[in-house]
């Protein structure tokens, strides 16, 4: 019998052996590889990982649920870390670190900010999300999904929608359907900015008020000679920039 689910955590577990098993394929996992799934919840998609896998952490903020995951799993195989994903501290772990997890929709952002400042020890995440969410991460510019969460972690990774999954597959069923993203990081000889805190100020920026232009919306960061000197137009809006160009523009007043 599964736990009662506690809204605080937002948990929606997901029971639907066809698609944890497509999951599972989209991960892909090694007998060797470092890996750490967050959020295992009832450890069905535990169990399925540890068929191959010769061990696994797992990050579980839930006391029931990391008692009971301590209970069914050897603890030579399935090391229970009972923390919160957004303070663990993922150095412990080997590198490179496969990242894999059903993240709790009510702070999936924050977890995928968390690992964009982990990325150079990562080889790789495969996550569940909410399909919104996805779409946003994997948006290119111009498009209507296109925006600050799109640009900060299309700066660390490449990314690819996978799979959709159907509100059906949870219990309880989300009211949302949900989609699963691969982020590889692009690496130390990706195009990054001079100063990167920066960057994070002119995207953030950027898109604070969609409707403004560029140079309305960055007024108060960007200099009408940054736009002179990177061939920016300052009419256009943040959702028509590319990376790159955000690199750019922060780049050129810095």
């Amino acid at each position: 019998m599964l736990p009662r689910p506690k809204k605080h955590f937002g948990q929606h577990f997901l029971t639907d052996r066809h698609y944890l098993a497509r999951i599972v394929g989209a991960i892909d996992p090694r007998p060797d590889d470092v890996m750490v799934e967050i959020g295992p919840g009832t450890g069905l998609l535990t169990r399925q990982l540890v068929e191959v896998l010769h061990h696994l952490d797992v990050v579980e903020i839930d006391h029931t649920l990391a008692a009971s995951l301590r209970q069914d799993f050897p603890a030579a195989r399935v090391t229970v870390h009972e923390a919160d994903a957004l303070e663990f501290d993922f150095g412990q772990l080997g590198a490179p670190l496969r990242v894999a997890g059903n993240l709790p929709y009510n702070v999936s952002t924050p977890i995928l900010f968390r690992m964009a400042a982990l990325a150079p020890r990562l080889a790789d995440c495969t996550f569940l999300l909410q399909k919104e969410v996805v779409d946003r991460m994997v948006a290119a510019p111009g498009t209507p999904e296109y925006g600050r969460l799109s640009v900060m972690l299309q700066y660390h990774f490449a990314m690819s929608s996978m799979l959709r999954v159907p509100a059906g597959a949870f219990t309880p069923p989300p009211k949302v359907e949900s989609a699963v993203v691969r982020m590889h990081p692009l690496g130390a000889d990706r195009i990054t900015a001079r100063d990167e805190d920066r960057f994070a100020a002119v995207v953030a920026a950027a898109f604070s008020q969609r409707r403004k232009t560029l140079r309305n919306a960055t007024r108060a960061l960007v200099e009408q000679s940054a736009f002179v000197a990177t061939g920016i137009d300052p009419g256009r809006r943040g959702e028509t920039l590319s990376v790159r160009e955000f690199i750019a523009l922060a780049d050129s007043n810095g």
